[in-house]
């Protein structure tokens, strides 16, 4: 079951763009118009980011959006299957030298992102990069071992892309710094956290926002340059990236400054360009108001507060 579904994924990856953006456009009839998928949140979602924005302009980013997402599921199919010739036409990474030179300085590099344009296709960012580095690509295993495999294959870019299990990442990383292997490793740092782990809220997008503090820790932990991936689409098909620096010395910074400006950043490129943003993700599910029914802070740890 598990090769099917590769192969099968596999072979609709061989269609030209023009027939899998044709495929994307009927994809959008039936999500967005006959379906309907997650409409309820991505209108809740979209309508308290922008209350600045009538229902005219919600509804158009909206529609915008759905069809950014149908493109994404059949550009990351590509994936597995595009050519590298294809591949530097339509990924352009405009400052991808900066890594080798912090790498020539025995420093390792970090890039903190969200869930914003085809951030799959980010798997891809080693093809400039010398043969003998390495890109490390976080990702949380899938349930179903069929798209577990499929999604491995997709984020899989020999030799210099390696998807890495968020649980064994640092222990890869000092692996590669143990073995004199310089890397790049790529963190998505704009998923709802789960109550136990939120240590850390900030404003972002017109929204007291819960947010993931580990990617941070293991940058400060492994002395990282660290930057924020800054991508668009000019077009269909295309997309550019920009390394934007955050910081060079992450120890010198108070505690989740990193963080903050990785959101700060990330709010920035979305009020750019709206429907390229993840909506579907129920993103502020948790709130602070709930969050402190939950739990109290002694001491500095975040504890549950004991029931009566």
């Amino acid at each position: 079951m598990t090769k099917l579904v590769y192969y099968i994924f596999y072979t609709l990856s061989l269609l030209p763009f023009r027939v899998l953006y044709a495929l994307s456009d009927l994809e959008f009839l039936i999500v967005y118009r006959l379906i309907g998928y997650r409409r309820k949140i991505v209108r809740s979602n979209l309508t308290s980011s922008f209350p600045e924005k009538n229902e005219a302009e919600i509804k158009e980013i909206e529609r915008g959006f759905y069809h950014w997402f149908c493109d994404y599921f059949f550009e990351t199919i590509k994936l597995l299957s595009l050519s590298d010739k294809e591949l530097k036409k339509r990924l352009i990474i405009t400052n991808s030298a900066e890594h080798e030179q912090w790498f020539k300085q025995g420093r390792n590099t970090a890039a903190i992102l969200g869930h914003y344009c085809n951030w799959e296709w980010l798997s891809r960012v080693g093809y400039k990069m010398e043969q003998n580095r390495r890109v490390g690509l976080i990702y949380g295993p899938l349930h179903s071992k069929a798209f577990d495999y499929l999604f491995f294959q997709i984020r899989t870019y020999p030799p210099t892309g390696v998807p890495v299990p968020k649980k064994q990442i640092l222990r890869q990383l000092l692996s590669w710094k143990r073995e004199g292997r310089m890397s790049l490793c790529g963190y998505i740092a704009d998923q709802a956290p789960k109550w136990e782990n939120i240590h850390c809220w900030l404003p972002f997008l017109n929204h007291n926002t819960p947010v993931f503090t580990g990617a941070e820790r293991i940058m400060r932990k492994m002395n990282n340059v660290v930057y924020y991936v800054d991508m668009t689409r000019p077009k269909r098909g295309y997309y550019q990236m920009t390394y934007r620096l955050i910081t060079d010395d992450p120890n010198s910074l108070p505690e989740f400054e990193i963080t903050r400006r990785f959101f700060q950043m990330l709010e920035t490129s979305i009020r750019n360009n709206p429907v390229s943003y993840l909506w579907t993700h129920n993103r502020w599910k948790r709130t602070y108001e709930e969050f402190n029914r939950r739990f109290m802070t002694v001491n500095g740890k975040i504890i549950p507060r004991t029931k009566e």
